[in-house]
């Protein structure tokens, strides 16, 4: 009798606290969710999720807060994401690097991008294009081909950083030519372009939305875009796979992820609110101004992109055998 009594209770215990479990996801959210940033204040990723978080807390009827949390490639940021309680009130930018490259370049990290983090959407994905000097003599990607098969190891390319978009997709492009240039990174992409623009380095690729300005004011020379087709932006400007380079295609991308094990409700309620988000005029013009293409769609599509663009790179980082800093 006392067995069964024991039984009952225990029964009893478990269903209610799978009740509880099952409300806490029905009312989600009921308080602050907490949004962490990689990098640091100003830049892009924190422009871009500041307007996600103001979309979002509209749609969900709660504050979400922007924190930042800056350093070491956007690892520090994203291991805080994925170390988190996954209960939906911690969510947060996944960028390219930390999410597709870092665990081949660092090889130690204290997070892993596939088992310690669940993707949400993919916000946005932009292009990079390769500019020189408006002095230089290379008016195409196959005037830079044939100087570096001249002069092997003598041009340069300046990057904002080890292991980040800029260095790796001139890798990349290194790679798919078998030419061999030197790199030259420096402490942000800002001074690497600016010291391109002072004619101290040959060439850089950079994201598009922080090239523009310097190529509409002719202080930049675009040459090609790692896109898979022209942008409308600059329609004239060919593409690599046009030139003869088809794998050279770089996107810069970014999504929301939570920690591993946020209940599926959630995220499916977070997902919903981010496509709505998307929706809106005023930022898919933004978007589509800097160049970028608009993301949305499933936690899976994401996942896939992820798991499918670390397999890339990772092949890009050893065969380049990059070392972090």
């Amino acid at each position: 009798m006392k067995s069964s009594h024991w039984y009952g209770a225990l029964l009893c215990a478990v269903l209610g606290l799978s009740g509880s479990a099952a409300f806490a996801q029905a009312a989600y959210p009921s308080k602050v969710i907490s949004f962490i940033v990689p990098y640091g204040a100003g830049g892009g990723a924190d422009s871009r999720s500041r307007q996600m978080a103001q979309g979002m807390s509209a749609i969900l009827k709660q504050p979400i807060i922007v924190d930042n949390k800056a350093g070491a490639g956007g690892n520090i940021g994203t291991d805080f994401i994925a170390k988190a309680t996954p209960d939906g009130y911690t969510i947060g930018m996944g960028n390219f690097a930390p999410l597709s490259v870092n665990k081949t370049l660092f090889g130690n990290l204290k997070y892993d991008p596939e088992s310690d983090l669940t993707p949400i959407m993919l916000i946005e994905k932009g292009p990079l294009i390769l500019v020189v000097n408006p002095v230089s003599s290379f008016k195409s990607v196959n005037d830079i081909v044939a100087a570096a098969k001249a002069k092997p190891g003598v041009l340069t390319f300046s990057s904002g950083g080890i292991g980040g978009s800029h260095q790796l997709s001139a890798e990349l492009f290194k790679q798919s030519a078998d030419i061999d240039m030197i790199h030259v990174p420096y402490k942000s992409g800002s001074a690497g372009l600016m010291d391109l623009m002072s004619n101290n380095v040959n060439m850089m690729f950079d994201q598009m939305y922080s090239a523009m300005p310097s190529v509409k004011a002719g202080k930049l020379r675009p040459i090609a875009i790692t896109s898979d087709k022209r942008s409308p932006l600059l329609p004239d400007l060919p593409t690599f796979g046009e030139v003869g380079y088809p794998k050279v295609r770089v996107q810069n991308w970014q999504g929301l992820v939570a920690p591993k094990g946020t209940p599926k409700a959630i995220i499916d309620k977070l997902n919903a609110a981010a496509n709505e988000v998307l929706k809106d005029p005023q930022l898919r013009g933004l978007m589509l101004e800097q160049g970028n293409e608009i993301g949305g769609g499933t936690p899976e599509e994401f996942a896939a992109l992820i798991k499918a663009e670390s397999a890339k790179w990772s092949v890009v980082v050893k065969t380049a055998n990059i070392k972090p800093e």
